[in-house]
């Protein structure tokens, strides 16, 4: 069988039918422009109020840069695809797609295993808190995410588009996920991909480790404490990360974990929907939500541009603009 490599593949999506792929490309969109405009709104709030200017909001902002580009990878090219009636998908956007999800989710894992070690720190140790958690090891803690993550694509890309394809170059999936791409390889020469993958998945039960240990000691410390008011302002701030990390945990877990079968079913397109779109969607909603620092400052924001929009409409009618 002759290698297509060269030619691309095609991504089928949730149905060979245009019609039902359209349909969902526009609940796509509504999540995508939900995703955009909650962690977009994340980021500016953690920018500009003095307030926030914490190791836990920079994290948090990090957080949702990744969302961002997590969400990105995968969900602008299917509803460009379903709107174009084209389920055609190059070679090198592939490889590119690949690289970028395995970058942002394995850099996701390690941000929310490092946020975990921020609210240890705060809530277990708060008065070495400023010390541990100072400016250079913020900075060190997010340049090793970033790192990490890109190790990471670079080895699953690598392994994965080191072996040869062949057969019907349809990939039943919105993107080019991994495991379908195995499917279409010519021989078993995928033993380093299977190598990889066992290797990431170690390093994400270790950092799965540290998170439960983490907060079983912040449950500890808190449940200690006094003050009602303190165990409420502790949980207030703990939950919300607590809950990203198991919506994210699970859904992924469910994914890889599952038995993969020859035709994918309509659980397997759930499951690849709870860990690559969901996340990224609701994890804004999650903190702005639960979060009361974040909810004042979002509300001083909307007031100043209330107040700038005002100002400029006095102008206007005073000097008949």
């Amino acid at each position: 069988m002759d290698n297509f490599t060269g030619s691309g593949f095609v991504l089928l999506g949730f149905s060979a039918k245009p019609e039902q792929n359209l349909c969902y490309a526009s609940l796509f969109l509504i999540l995508y422009v939900l995703a955009l405009a909650g962690n977009m709104l994340i980021i500016t709030t953690t920018s500009l109020d003095d307030s926030l200017q914490s190791p836990m909001y920079f994290f948090l902002k990090h957080l949702s840069l990744l969302d961002l580009c997590y969400i990105s990878v995968t969900v602008p090219r299917f509803i460009y695809n379903s709107f174009m009636h084209s389920g055609n998908i190059s070679l090198w956007e592939c490889i590119m797609q690949c690289f970028g999800l395995i970058t942002c989710s394995s850099a996701e894992m390690a941000m929310l295993t490092v946020m975990s070690y921020d609210r240890y720190v705060a809530i277990c140790q708060p008065l070495h808190y400023d010390v541990i958690m100072d400016v250079r090891t913020c900075v060190h803690g997010v340049a090793g995410v970033w790192v990490s993550g890109a190790i990471s694509g670079v080895m699953h890309t690598a392994a994965t588009f080191s072996i040869h394809f062949c057969g019907p170059r349809v990939i039943h999936q919105f993107f080019c996920d991994i495991p379908e791409l195995l499917r279409l390889s010519c021989s078993n020469k995928y033993l380093s991909e299977i190598g990889v993958t066992a290797f990431v998945a170690f390093l994400s039960l270790l950092c799965f480790l540290f998170i439960g240990f983490s907060y079983v000691h912040i449950f500890s410390s808190v449940l200690r404490m006094p003050s009602a008011e303190g165990r409420a302002k502790a949980f207030s701030t703990c939950l919300p990360h607590l809950a990203v990390v198991m919506l994210f945990i699970s859904t992924g877990f469910f994914e890889f974990l599952k038995p993969h079968s020859e035709s994918p079913t309509a659980l397997d397109m759930f499951l690849t929907i709870m860990y690559s779109v969901v996340p990224p969607t609701f994890n804004p909603m999650i903190y702005s939500l639960r979060n009361k620092a974040i909810k004042l400052a979002l509300r001083k924001i909307f007031q100043r541009n209330n107040a700038l929009t005002s100002f400029h409409s006095l102008l206007r009618e005073k000097f008949n603009v």
